[in-house]
């Protein structure tokens, strides 16, 4: 048998502007500053993966991803790729949190280990590319007018639902719900993410305030770190309730099921850590009776790629928010996913994640070999 071992990492710092700023209630994001890990084995064989680290949400920067993906790619050479669970395990006791780095390791491994078998990811998975998916798009923070414009010119462009970021004021935020409904009508898909941006007390009063305006959920109403706070807004909410920040790994999924704390997960890679324990979310989430969502940062279209052959492996996963890429001024992707409008994206059937970058946009990034 072949002894395949890899030889060396790159690592990329990848950076994409957006269309236009990001508000939300932590704060403003002007462009994805993202890492980009290509392994490399000794029988050219490469695996690549990406992640998007948010410092306000997760604690990493590019610079701290840049930095300690060096330390993970010199544990990495010379070991098996295809050992996953042995690689990661390997990383996390080499390593504690910053599972947004994790996440771009994971990704790359699970990308050698589909190629090696000859399937998509999403057959390795043990899916199926038999549904329709589409995206939300989301709305970030802003006056009621503009947010009431936004609402209707993506309901005009045709996605099927629209997610609100608010987390202010109660009466700031039912002002801007209250203008996109009249804008959009009553029965359009409305969706809303307070990212942590209320206290037990505001959360409960201004979900009681949009009760009249149809809302589908609500993302992470109170900080991360409450989860009791978290259960008591969703016992008095006439709203379903999702867990965002607060549910990063699988322990996390485990700790707010047993607690009754929200009716769904929203599971994101750059939180998770990547692919193996975005599985064991939703595994949770599925003993539990918990329906999720899949989410993003400000992922390009690679790594929304590789979230779509998660979401095709995972029937429990019933809302999509994968919209980072539509936002972003410039897409240098080859292959994978493709947005066919109206919120559609549909992916083809090549092997491993069947994505890459445009060879000269990674040139033109700084970047490390190990």
């Amino acid at each position: 048998m072949e002894n395949i071992y890899i030889t060396h990492v790159e690592i990329f710092k990848v950076n994409l502007p957006y269309k236009e700023p990001f508000v939300i209630s932590l704060g403003v994001i002007e462009s994805a500053t993202n890492v980009v890990i290509r392994i490399r084995t000794n029988n050219n064989m490469t695996g690549m993966g990406e992640c998007a680290p948010f410092v306000t949400i997760v604690g990493e920067t590019q610079e701290t991803v840049y930095e300690l993906s060096k330390q993970i790619a010199r544990l990495l050479i010379g070991k098996n790729p295809f050992a996953i669970e042995e690689r990661l395990n390997e990383i996390n006791k080499a390593i504690a949190g910053n599972y947004t780095m994790k996440s771009a390791f994971d990704m790359a491994l699970y990308d050698l280990l589909a190629q090696k078998a000859n399937l998509p990811l999403y057959k390795l998975l043990g899916g199926n590319n038999n549904r329709e998916i589409y995206t939300d798009m989301t709305i970030s923070i802003g006056p009621p007018e503009k947010v009431a414009r936004d609402a209707l010119a993506f309901k005009e462009s045709g996605f099927p639902a629209i997610k609100v970021k608010l987390g202010t004021t109660t009466t700031d935020d039912v002002n801007r719900i209250k203008a996109i409904r009249k804008a959009v009508g009553n029965n359009y898909p409305i969706r809303i993410d307070a990212n942590q941006g209320w206290n037990t007390i505001t959360a409960i009063n201004t979900l009681k305030a949009l009760e009249p305006y149809n809302i589908e959920h609500c993302e992470e109403p109170v900080p991360k770190w409450n989860n009791k706070a978290m259960a008591k807004v969703r016992a008095n909410s006439p709203i379903p309730i999702m867990a965002d920040e607060s549910v990063f790994d699988h322990h996390d999924a485990f700790k707010l099921a047993s607690m009754d704390a929200c009716d769904y997960f929203n599971i994101k890679f750059s939180k998770s850590g990547g692919i193996f324990n975005a599985l064991k979310i939703n595994a949770i989430a599925e003993a539990a009776g918990i329906k999720c969502q899949v989410g993003c940062m400000s992922e390009s279209r690679f790594a929304l790629t590789a979230l779509m052959h998660f979401v095709l492996a995972s029937k429990n996963v019933v809302h999509y928010d994968m919209d980072s890429s539509l936002m972003l001024a410039a897409d240098p992707v080859v292959g994978g996913i493709q947005y066919q409008g109206k919120g559609k994206w549909i992916l083809n059937d090549t092997i491993g994640i069947g994505a890459t970058f445009e060879e000269d946009f990674l040139n033109s990034m700084e970047s490390v070999i190990i």
